[in-house]
């Protein structure tokens, strides 16, 4: 029997508010059939689809069918839609061939009259296809929801259809809980339960959402605890929150019940439900951006979320968020932020919730900066046109671009628009008018600034520097000199805006900074070329460049220099001559210039002709002298030639020295030297005297004769020959040229090569020797950077000239009383500061007689520097290191450049008499820029004489010996000695007994330590000491100065305390700038040592004045003066004397920079003695004061006639005599020893007993000079004792306090009274007064090293 077909219904039904009464169902044009789809649980087919291939039965014909229902009454809708609802699905109808099944009928289309119209919407989960929206007019042309791909709302049905049709596709993200509990295996998808579960629940979901119009397909994704949280995924169209809760009841229905499943907690997620957009597209930070999500949901429960920073955005300043419901059927919500930020970035959130559904949308938002590309600095010349442009990095529509400038002066533009969308041009022409000179250089800032459509704002601002056209005005006169004058050519600017200012030859060669000096003025600028000696290579014509940023303006002048001989370049003969009376002599003048000169011999005010001689190059110009009867002898006579040349200008020649004698005294004669009597003594110049010439050219430098009997014999020697000659001369022009730091390379290369090849004729001639080194001399202070070729050329020549052949040439040299060889040092080591390394950070240069090697400090790794000199020929070796520590304090790109000389210390020991010096290298190590932090510096030397005296370390001062140059051991000292090295460390230190000795203990030294040991302690008991001694004065001031000689005489204790530690203080000054290894401050140093000298002398003259208090009270019995007298007179003695001595020394001794002693903060003793000007006061003061004691205490041992001295008074005499005696030997005998100390070689005992007794200066004042008083003992007692001491001390001193210490009718006690007072009641029993040593040194002293 054949089974019946089934076919399964869905009917869409359309509802039209009508006038007919009746209801009209009409199926017959509107049934669409479709096969829809089957959609099943994944893995599992439907039940149906099982039961039909069980059955063998053909496939089901799944069909839509849109019925069309008008009513008249609106209130109809409402019951029809709740009875559709009521209906339990799949409702079965039978038929005689087919079994029919309708799924679902939902109400799809609603049209309602709306005036004279029909406004006809969609359910929710419908909408109308594009092809309806396109050709009707729809609801939303009149104040809808907006409108997108498709409408909700047309005016009129579309007669041919179709009607509303299911939206596209969503899916819900789905959750439902178990009320059971949760078990691991559930989070294992391959476990047993899981498929269990899954299958499960997938079949129930299955019955329950295929009543969802649209649906597809259900997926469960997991399970998590929470009892059982199940998460599926359902694959449908739009559903309404009736339609779902419907087909959750069937779910409910359909799973067994075990699983326990909670109604209530479906939850549903939709994501592609939500149409969200954003405006702009393109955002830049500081726009104003909408995002809308919208959604056919009519719900206003939307928020907002912003993923990055993990919060639900609020309404504030910045944001805003309004949502509206449109129609009842479309949700609209606008998040709308004001200035973006590139902080409001990122993903946003949109969600909706209604009922259990929650419609999410997502959107990720960036914002770009506005990047504009611009110059951000410009130079506009006045009356040049110029344009800014400005563009954007993007492609963008800009809304607006605008133009600003600001600054002191004004001048607009014209914005154009440029080819390219993105740029802007801003074209500026300044007039005279508008840019003054006074106003070249202002800047003005222009500002582009580009506003997108939605309001953010980018700008760039342009400098623009307006440059006048500067008027440049140089010497108006022509400028004609002649060889051997200054010349000077002015060029000024009415501009005084410049980046530059230089100078340049005709051959576009640069002048060096050295012949110009360029500053500003009011109202310009002006540049100054000077010329001290042209020469003819400054013939020609010259640029003065005014450069400004790019801008050049270029003032020219020619330069004519007229030929004429320069006076060193005029060669005499004689220099020197002897003509008998009545003889004759011929004299000549030499150049080496063919020029048209007129030259004549000037004698006394006669001039004469010269006649010319041409010899090759040389050209001479002679006259013949004849001494006749009017000349008387002996009789001196100046001979001078005069050049002149064309434009009358004349120089003249050094004199040419004739003495006129007697014939018969004659007895020394010479064709060539001429004559001359026994001793006399003549110059000449080499060329023209009997030595041999060589070639090349003439030979230079003077030989001197002397006559000997009859004939002339050669005393010294000091031609130079023909090549150094030529290469001397050279030099000379090289250092006058305006290119001379573009040819020394050229020059050092020759010098090196000329040297090579005359090395015997160096040997030979100790004038090419000096000559030689006067060249590197002179080629040193070209002001130029010097590179490795160049420093090669250098040592190529000083390892010649230093070659052991030629030692004893320098012997010959140094004979002559020369300091070449410290020239020649003093030259290299100029050479080597200015060394720089074109690539690498090494540098080695090594020859037989000299080696340099150096390092290069680059930035961010300074190695420490340790070079090693080997020099097997001499048999000797040294080694130099500097740690890495100190490296960081230097420049980077600074050069450390050490050269080493084996045969250099043979040299110099020539020149320094009366010194035992031990055969060693000389190492010089020189850094090229200014060292301003502590260093120090390492040597080992090889030890040639391990058996002999003890080594010393010694440095070369160029400041010694008038400048000549000399050996110095300051702050250098030996560390190690070993049998074969001895290792050296300098810098710069000294001690505490530097104060009074040029010598000092080698640091490190045994003596060394215990003097700062003692200097440390000392210098604490003493600054503590003299504080207490003034607080203690202060406490009983009042108490102890009750008299007028009381009174004068602790004045002089507080003083010569305050002195002191004034004085201590100044020195510990001086400490800190020696101790803590600075170089020292120059100015700092001679504030510090003016302050020392004058405070140490502060304390001497305090101390006499007191003694002479004494003096003067004691024996001057009846002379009284006034307290205000004697104080003037003690203020001027105690500080005005003190003052005149250090401002004289000072100002003597300051002005040639030896006040100060070249390693420390004290007076001079190696130079001028200036330490003198303080030990001579203070002996002479010691002197007085001990001449004073003497008279004082013989004075009252030796009374008058009747006079009868008690014992009381005798032992009062003698504690004042012991105050002045104690005090006063204490400070001779401090300064006896430090006067020992003096004198190089003292014995360590003085340098310990002097630390000693200074260190310790303010303890013996505070002890002798204050406490030793009884007054100040018994006024501290009353102050400070309890009542029951007060009273004992009151009972042992009662007898002295009510009776008088003398009788008044003595006549001792008549001079003791008016010595301390006009009654008896006072008791002097103190010590007088500390005089403290002027001991500078004490703490400062070590403190120094």
């Amino acid at each position: 029997m054949k089974s019946p077909r089934r076919t399964t219904l869905c009917f869409m039904i359309i509802v039209i508010y009508s006038s007919q009464a009746t209801l009209n169902l009409n199926l017959e044009s509107i049934v669409h059939p479709s096969i829809l789809r089957g959609h099943e649980p994944a893995g599992e087919e439907p039940p149906r689809h099982k039961r039909a291939v069980a059955s063998s039965s053909p496939a089901v014909d799944e069909h839509t069918v849109d019925i069309e229902i008008s009513f008249e009454n609106a209130s109809f809708l409402e019951p029809i839609k709740a009875h559709l609802n009521s209906l339990s699905f799949p409702i079965q109808v039978n038929s005689t061939d087919q079994v029919i099944n309708i799924l679902s009928i939902e109400v799809t289309t609603v049209c309602r009259p709306a005036g004279n119209e029909i406004w006809c919407s969609c359910e929710t989960g419908y909408r109308w296809p594009q092809e309806s929206c396109l050709p009707h007019l729809t609801c939303q042309d009149h104040g809808g929801s907006p409108a997108g791909n498709h409408c909700s709302c047309l005016k009129g049905l579309p007669p041919k259809g179709p009607f509303c049709q299911l939206r596209g596709d969503v899916t819900l993200r789905m959750s439902v809980r178990l009320n059971v509990g949760f078990q691991e295996d559930l989070r294992n998808s391959s476990s047993a339960l899981y498929r269990s579960y899954k299958t499960d629940l997938e079949m129930a979901f299955w019955k329950g959402y295929r009543i969802l119009p649209g649906f597809k397909m259900v997926t469960v994704t997991g399970f998590r605890p929470g009892s059982v949280v199940v998460t599926y995924e359902v694959t449908t169209t739009t559903s309404s929150p009736e339609l779902m809760r419907k087909a959750n009841e069937q779910v409910l229905q359909n799973l067994n019940q075990t699983y326990k499943m909670d109604y209530n907690s479906f939850q549903a997620v939709t994501s592609n439900e939500t149409k969200f957009s954003v405006i702009p597209e393109i955002i830049f930070e500081g726009d104003t951006v909408s995002l809308v999500c919208e959604n056919e949901v009519p719900s206003s429960n939307v928020s907002w979320y912003h993923v990055e920073r993990r919060s639900d955005v609020q309404n504030s300043s910045r944001f805003w968020i309004y949502t509206s419901v449109l129609n009842n059927m479309t949700s609209l919500s606008r998040f709308t932020i004001y200035n973006i930020t590139q902080g409001d970035a990122g993903e946003y959130i949109c969600k909706l919730t209604l009922d259990i559904f929650e419609y999410e949308a997502r959107k990720k938002i960036n914002v770009t900066p506005i990047r504009i590309s611009a110059n951000e600095e410009m130079q506009v010349m006045c009356n040049s046109p110029v344009s800014l442009n400005c563009c954007s990095d993007i492609h963008v529509n800009w809304s607006k671009i605008e133009w600003k400038q600001e600054g002191k002066i004004s001048i607009p533009g014209n914005s154009e628009t440029d080819t390219d969308p993105r740029c802007s041009k801003y074209t500026l022409h300044a007039n005279e008018v508008q840019c003054l000179s006074g106003s070249a250089g202002t800047p003005v800032v222009y500002t582009c600034e580009f506003t997108s459509a939605h309001g953010a704002r980018g700008s760039k601002n342009i400098q623009v520097t307006f440059t006048s056209v500067a008027n440049l005005i140089i010497t108006p006169d022509p400028i004609s000199v002649s060889e051997g004058q200054s010349l000077s050519i002015k060029c000024t600017s009415d501009v005084n805006s410049y980046d530059e200012v230089y100078w340049n030859t005709s051959a576009g060669i640069k002048i060096h900074k050295r012949f110009y000096t360029t500053r500003r003025c009011p109202n310009g600028t002006e540049s100054v070329l000077t010329v001290k000696t042209a020469t003819r290579e400054w013939n020609g014509t010259y640029y003065c460049i005014f450069r400004y940023k790019n801008s050049y303006r270029v003032a020219t002048k020619d330069v004519t220099v007229h030929p004429l001989p320069l006076e060193s370049n005029i060669m005499v003969d004689p220099l020197e001559a002897v003509v008998p009376l009545r003889g004759s002599r011929h004299l000549k003048c030499c150049i080496e210039d063919d020029e048209d000169y007129k030259v004549t011999f000037q004698m006394d005010s006669w001039f004469f002709p010269a006649a010319k001689e041409v010899n090759g190059k040389q050209v001479c110009y002679k006259y013949d002298f004849t001494a006749n009867s009017v000349f008387q002898c002996p009789k001196h006579v100046d001979v001078f030639c005069h050049f002149t040349n064309a434009v009358n200008n004349s120089v003249r020649s050094t004199s040419m020295k004739l003495n006129l004698v007697p014939e018969m005294t004659i007895m020394c004669q010479d064709p060539v030297i001429g004559v001359g009597e026994p001793g006399r003594v003549i110059q000449k110049l080499c060329q023209f005297s009997d030595i041999p010439s060589s070639p090349g050219g003439p030979a230079g430098g003077i030989i001197t004769y002397e006559c000997v009997g009859s004939q002339w014999k050669v005393k010294r020697n000091n031609c130079i020959s023909a090549p150094i000659n030529s290469l001397l001369q050279l030099a000379k022009a090289l250092i006058k040229s305006p290119t001379q730091d573009k040819k020394l390379a050229t020059y050092l290369k020759d010098l090196s090569i000329s040297t090579g090849k005359v090395e015997n004729e160096v040997s030979s001639f100790p004038g090419s020797l000096g000559a030689i080194i006067n060249i590197l001399d002179l080629l040193s202070t070209v002001p130029t950077q010097v590179n490795s070729e160049m420093m090669t050329h250098v040592l190529s020549t000083v390892n010649v000239i230093l070659d052991k052949p030629i030692l004893s040439t320098w012997k010959v040299l140094q004979q002559q009383q020369t300091n070449q060889s410290s020239q020649l040092l003093d030259s290299v080591e100029r050479f080597s500061r200015a060394l720089q390394s074109e690539d690498g950070t090494s540098l080695c240069i090594s020859q037989t007689n000299v080696q340099m090697k150096g390092m290069v400090i680059r930035s961010g790794h300074p190695k420490s520097y340790k070079q090693s000199f080997v020099f097997a020929d001499s048999d000797l070796w040294g080694n130099v290191a500097i740690d890495n520590f100190q490296l960081e304090n230097l420049q980077t790109d600074s050069s450390i450049v050490t050269v080493a000389f084996p045969t250099l210390k043979t040299i110099i020991a020539q020149e320094v008499q009366g010194e035992n010096f031990t055969n060693s290298l000389v190492m010089t190590t020189t850094v090229t820029h200014n060292i301003t932090m502590p260093f120090s510096i390492s040597m080992t030397f090889k030890n040639n004489n391990p058996l002999g005296g003890l080594p010393q370390c010694v440095f070369w001062n160029f400041n010694l010996a008038n400048h000549t140059g000399g050996w110095d051991n300051s702050g250098c000292y030996v560390k190690e000695v070993n049998e074969d090295s001895v290792s050296c460390s300098c810098d710069h230190l000294t001690s505490f007994s530097i104060l009074m000795s040029p010598d000092s203990p080698d640091p490190g030294s045994l003596l060394k330590i215990l003097l700062d040991i003692i200097s440390y302690i000392g210098l604490c008991f003493s600054i503590l000491s003299l504080a207490a001694c003034l607080v203690v004065e202060a406490v009983v001031w009042k108490s102890v100065t009750k008299n007028r000689t009381s009174y004068m005489r602790h004045t002089c204790i507080v003083n010569i305390a305050a002195s002191l530690l004034v004085a201590d203080i100044w020195f510990i000054v001086a400490a800190a700038i020696d101790d803590h290894h600075y170089i020292l401050n120059e100015t700092a140093c001679v504030a510090t040592t003016f302050f020392i000298h004058f405070f140490y002398l502060s304390v001497f003259f305090w101390m006499l004045t007191l003694g002479l208090m004494l003096f003067y009270r004691l024996v001057f019995i009846l002379h009284d003066t006034s307290r205000s007298t004697q104080k003037a007179i003690a203020f001027s003695l105690g500080y005005g004397c003190p003052l005149v001595i250090s401002v004289i020394t000072v100002g003597a001794t300051q002005p040639q920079e030896v006040y100060t002693r070249k390693n420390a903060c004290w007076l001079n003793w190696e130079d001028t003695k200036a330490l003198l000007a303080f030990i001579i006061p203070a002996l002479i003061i010691v002197v007085v004061n001990v001449t004073i004691t003497v008279v004082v205490i013989t004075k009252i041992l030796r009374p008058s006639i009747g006079d009868k001295p008690s014992k009381q008074e005798k032992s009062s005499l003698f504690q004042i005599s012991k105050s002045i005696g104690v005090l006063t030997p204490l400070l001779g005998l401090t300064w006896g020893f430090g006067l020992a100390t003096v004198f190089p070689g003292s014995n360590a005992v003085f340098h310990i007993v002097f630390t000693l007794l200074n260190a310790f200066q303010g303890l013996f004042i505070l002890l002798f000079g204050c406490l030793w008083d009884q007054k100040v003992q018994e006024a501290l007692l009353n102050k400070f004792s309890l009542s029951r001491w007060s009273s004992q001390l009151s009972k042992s001193t009662s007898l002295g306090s009510s009776t008088p210490v003398f009788s008044m009718s003595s006549p001792i006690s008549r001079r003791f009274n008016n010595l301390f007072g006009k009654t008896g009641t006072y008791d002097v029993s103190t010590p007088e007064t500390t005089s403290s040593s002027v001991e500078n040194t004490s703490s400062a002293y070590s403190l120094l090293n």
